[in-house]
């Protein structure tokens, strides 16, 4: 990721918009969950609202401004918050447009490895929260840079939802995080992020590993298993798998643990 950091002093987000936040920034809106979490762990005291599905930390109380997808535009206003922080693959561009015409600053983060994860966070809790980067942050880099994948890799379908089925395809946060703990995405060189593939194929993908997250469609030992007769199945938590932010401290050590790594 390699972004300017400035426009004539104004710092610029992981897309490259300028985004004029004040000098001390008092009030911070979050529209995805991982960065709710991101800013409560470093800043608590800046939240000023999160999403419906915003549920770490588990004591947080903010209010509500919906979902990722169809944020409360003018909720959010009327928080009067200092700056809105959302990622491009979350968020819907209108609803981003929609914010600034409004007048809020909007910073958007642009996350698709491990490494983007970290370089970003950085950025996002410096230049657009101005606050002092947490040492939790340090310990996740120094978590990811000791996670050496042990032995040949394994070959995995990795489905995020069913009816229809949906995988993680090319370029995406999760499957570098997998690809870090030795575990090959199957479907890494799609021309989608999340293709529809129909079961039928995802058997016969040549994968010889699943891997089953909690969200955003919440396989259980129940849910999802018994579509993948003869396959070893491994049921994850997608806070861990797919989020980041304070997660990426223990999220290399718990993968490794349940995808038997």
């Amino acid at each position: 990721m390699s972004v300017p950091a400035t426009d004539g002093g104004v710092p610029r987000d992981d897309t490259g918009h300028p985004v004029p936040v004040p000098d001390r920034v008092r009030r911070v809106v979050s529209i995805v969950p991982s960065l709710t979490e991101t800013v409560a762990a470093t800043a608590p005291g800046l939240l000023a609202g999160a999403t419906d599905w915003c549920t770490h930390p588990a004591d947080l109380d903010v209010p509500r401004v919906r979902g990722t997808k169809n944020p409360d535009v003018d909720r959010i206003v009327a928080l009067r918050p200092d700056v809105v922080v959302g990622n491009t693959e979350e968020n819907r561009p209108a609803d981003v447009d929609a914010l600034r015409a409004a007048g809020v600053p909007v910073w958007m983060t642009r996350i698709r490895t491990v490494e983007e994860a970290l370089a970003s966070l950085r950025r996002m809790l410096a230049e657009a929260c101005r606050v002092p980067v947490p040492a939790w942050l340090d310990d996740a880099g120094r978590a990811w840079a000791a996670a050496a994948p042990p032995g040949p890799a394994r070959a995995a379908v990795v489905p995020i939802w069913r009816r229809p089925w949906m995988v993680v395809g090319r370029d995406t946060f999760t499957g570098d995080v997998l690809a870090r703990l030795g575990v090959a995405n199957v479907y890494a060189d799609h021309p989608e992020r999340y293709p529809k593939i129909p079961i039928g194929e995802l058997n016969a993908s040549g994968a010889d590993l699943v891997v089953l997250p909690d969200e955003p469609y919440r396989f259980t030992a129940d849910d999802g298993p018994e579509a993948f007769p003869g396959l070893d199945c491994v049921l994850v938590d997608g806070r861990h798998l797919t989020w980041y932010g304070p997660s990426l401290v223990d999220a290399p050590r718990v993968l490794a643990e349940r995808l038997g790594r």
